[in-house]
């Protein structure tokens, strides 16, 4: 997890697993490229196209995304499109399988905050589920795999839960106004465009191989 300050007292999560991927795509990008200009010659670049694809993927699918957290509200940063949750349209945050805020309007999902598989539970320590807040625990004080401080999840869920809590007991949140709250959904047409563009030259430059 990696947090930093930004206008209205916002907090930004990304997951720290995500920035290893997004390393691992532009190391796999930078070697086949400066392995097939030293090799190919001029002629060899017209098939590039899958490596500039790879390190754009690892940018957009694991760099870019993130958790927005701050007075407003929470915005997620997902590949091809922005969801910005104000807080009084919050009525639960879920964990099940991505941080999830839901609304009366709809639920939306967080790249960036994936909850753990199968072993996420398995590992977790008697550290991992306390001093969370207050509405993470179930019947029996019971805490959900993706809700553990360990997870990604859980950890994006435990700053929205927080803030959320926060802002509730100081009255800055208009109780009852859910249904009538929207939500703002952006999607990334810039994004969506240059990976079109880019699959088109992958496969251009695979044929003409």
């Amino acid at each position: 997890m990696s947090t930093a300050p930004h206008a209205e007292n916002a907090v930004t999560f990304k997951a720290r697993t995500n920035k290893w991927f997004a390393a691992l795509a532009w190391l796999v990008a930078g070697v086949g490229l400066v392995s097939t200009a030293a090799t190919g010659g001029a002629a060899s670049m017209l098939g590039i196209g899958p490596l500039l694809l790879i390190g754009y993927l690892g940018w957009l699918l694991f760099w870019r995304p993130s958790v927005v957290i701050h007075d407003a509200g929470v915005r997620l940063e997902n590949p091809f499109r922005s969801v910005m949750v104000p807080w009084a349209a919050l009525v639960h945050v879920d964990t099940r399988y991505a941080l999830t805020l839901v609304t009366p309007s709809g639920s939306y999902g967080a790249w960036a905050a994936p909850a753990p598989g199968i072993w996420g539970g398995r590992n977790a320590r008697p550290e991992d589920l306390h001093g969370l807040p207050g509405t993470t625990y179930g019947p029996g004080n019971s805490v959900r795999p993706g809700d553990l401080k360990s997870t990604d999840s859980g950890q994006a869920a435990q700053l929205v839960r927080a803030r959320w809590q926060q802002l509730v007991e100081a009255g800055a949140i208009n109780a009852g106004n859910a249904a009538i709250t929207p939500v703002s959904i952006t999607v990334r047409w810039l994004h969506v465009g240059a990976t079109a563009l880019l699959l088109a030259f992958s496969i251009w430059g695979v044929a003409l191989l």
